[in-house]
């Protein structure tokens, strides 16, 4: 029983002493923790960290914006009074976070008042701001993100604390993704004619003082061509269209001013007679001579010394140079003549070798050649393209609105005509209508081989060039190709847009309205013209030009007609309701019940 007892005792002893050691170990584990808690406090992380939503922050632009692409932001943050602690050093990293990932952007580094390292200083009794501008390559992914602050702090050589993520900025506008990639080629001209003058001369001589025409006149070479050109040809209506006849007579300058005037009259009728009977002979009745005034058409010159000075000028007399001062030194007629016969040598030669070249008339048939009908070089450029001409398949290729007409019509005259460098390069033109870039880039190098300088083939390598991504050297060609047309600056505004210059694209597309200018001006801070220029141009029912518009009246703050827009696109293309729902140009509308309604 005493050893039971004693056994008894002995428990309860070691129980309460245990109890007691146990409140003893609780009440040093319980000083520790707040020793530590005062520790923490005391650097002042603790404060901040806690405290870290009364930090504000500015984001510029809001959304965030993708121009020449990249992504460019601009923070503010303002720390208020009694926050920042003396000794910390906070690192702020602003981050842009999509599905799957995020793009950190470079760290600013704060330090308090107190603290030691290098970063920009924050006041703790005053507090402070900092700001900094950064920008990060554009990606896809980054349409749809989220711009955030991750901070982390450190005091001395601390344990660096992390501080919650906070989200200051939403989305990503691409607007500039918008410009359409339709860079416009140039076919070049053709030189292709529909009436070809085909005027044909013959001068008839006449002996002094007389108005017959000899016969020996008819059979000279002259006359032979005209009346040969007449007899194949008058009849032939189908290319050759007559429309009249021109004599004009002449006398030389020698003799009585009067007699010189009727001579003059009357060759000009003998010739017309002549010529006259050669038309009756062929049955022709399209020309009246002497009756209709559209026809034929005369005229004298009583004494011709016009003609006189030019075939003295183009002679080899001795004294040519003397007698051309004279006609220049008296204008009077008589006083010329007189002056002239005095130079008795000279004036034998001129009698023998000048005056009787001045006794004419000059017969001059008024005649068109005509082309082929538009008609007949249609169905040859398709049918028998080797039958036409160089002009005639360019020409000919202009009748056709259909892309793989065009094409066709050029491969022939390329084929045809290797040296001519605006056949490969049309044919190249007509290719990249087809969205075959490869094989255009094909014939517009053979163009450049044959013309290098040729302001339409640069502008077709620029091109080229910008499809395959090469902005500097499509922009190069392009400069080289400014002579081109209002094609080239329209291509260059394309480029504009891709690298920002946003002023330069609305200048350079200022010719062509359309949806490419109008998405210039939104970005160039012209939102209110934007509808207008849609609506100006032939691409104004186009799903783009109303989804354009819709940013437009986002832009400007008129939701109801912005809305409206934006429906009408999405039902003209399906495609468009998902980038409208990503697009941030939208943010505002994202609440909107008509918005969510025609987007999900």
């Amino acid at each position: 029983m005493l050893n039971i007892a004693a056994s008894i005792k002995l428990k309860k002893k070691y129980t309460i002493n245990t109890i007691m050691m146990k409140n003893n170990t609780l009440k040093m584990l319980s000083l520790a923790l707040v020793g530590a808690a005062v520790l923490t406090s005391c650097d002042g992380l603790g404060k901040m960290i806690k405290k870290q939503n009364l930090v504000t922050y500015e984001v510029k632009p809001n959304p965030l914006e993708m121009h020449a692409d990249s992504v460019s932001v601009t923070v503010t943050g303002k720390y208020p009074a009694k926050l920042f602690a003396k000794k910390a050093v906070v690192t702020v990293t602003p981050i842009i976070t999509y599905a799957g990932g995020e793009v950190a952007l470079k760290p600013v580094v704060l330090v308090g008042e107190k603290a030691t390292g290098s970063g920009q200083k924050i006041s703790y009794t005053k507090g402070g701001t900092f700001s900094y501008t950064d920008k990060t390559a554009y990606k896809p992914e980054l349409k749809v993100a989220k711009l955030a602050i991750k901070a982390s702090g450190q005091v001395k050589t601390k344990k660096p604390k992390e501080f919650k993520n906070t989200e200051i900025g939403d989305g990503t506008i691409v607007t500039p993704l918008l410009v359409r990639n339709d860079e416009k080629g140039v076919f070049a001209k053709d030189n292709f004619v529909k009436v070809t003058p085909m005027n044909q001369a013959a001068n008839i001589f006449y002996v002094i003082n007389q108005a017959s025409v000899r016969p020996t006149e008819m059979k000279s070479d002259e006359v032979k061509n005209l009346l040969g050109f007449i007899n194949t040809n008058v009849n032939n209506t189908m290319w050759y269209d007559f429309k009249g006849i021109e004599v004009n007579s002449y006398a030389s300058p020698d003799g009585a001013s009067d007699r010189n005037g009727k001579l003059s009259v009357d060759r000009g009728k003998s010739g017309g007679k002549a010529l006259e009977g050669e038309f009756k002979k062929n049955k022709d009745k399209a020309i009246t001579f002497g009756k209709d005034a559209t026809t034929y058409k005369s005229q004298n010159v009583a004494e011709d010394w016009d003609g006189f000075k030019r075939l003295m000028e183009a002679s080899t007399l001795k004294d040519k140079d003397i007698v051309v001062r004279v006609l220049s030194m008296y204008p009077d007629d008589a006083q010329r003549e007189k002056e002239i016969k005095n130079m008795a040598a000279t004036y034998k030669e001129i009698k023998d070798q000048i005056l009787p070249k001045l006794r004419r008339s000059v017969l001059t048939l008024i005649v068109d050649k005509k082309s082929r009908t538009d008609e007949m070089i249609t169905r040859l450029a398709s049918t028998n393209p080797d039958s036409l001409s160089i002009e005639e398949l360019l020409y000919g290729a202009t009748l056709t609105n259909d892309i793989n007409t065009k094409a066709n019509i050029y491969k022939a005259a390329a084929k045809q005509n290797p040296n001519d460098w605006r056949a490969a390069s049309n044919y190249g033109a007509a290719l990249l209508a087809q969205n075959k870039v490869n094989e255009a880039k094909t014939q517009f190098e053979a163009a450049a081989k044959i013309a290098p300088n040729e302001p339409i083939i640069n502008n077709h390598l620029g091109i080229i060039a910008a499809k395959e991504g090469d902005r500097n050297k499509a922009m190069g060609f392009y400069k080289k190709g400014s002579g081109a047309g209002p094609e080239t600056a329209y291509n260059m505004g394309i480029l504009d847009v891709r690298n920002g210059a946003y002023s330069e694209a609305v200048g350079h597309f200022g010719s062509f309205k359309g949806i490419n200018l109008a998405i210039a001006q939104i970005l160039n801070g012209q939102a209110a013209s934007a509808a207008a220029t849609i609506d100006a141009s032939n691409e104004k029912d186009l799903a783009l030009a109303f989804y354009v518009k819709a940013v437009a009246a986002a832009r400007t703050g008129d939701a109801t007609g912005g809305l409206a827009a934006l429906k009408t696109a999405i039902q003209k293309d399906g495609s468009m309701k998902t980038w409208a729902k990503e697009d941030a140009e939208f943010i505002k509308w994202r609440t909107n019940a008509e918005f969510t309604g025609m987007t999900n």
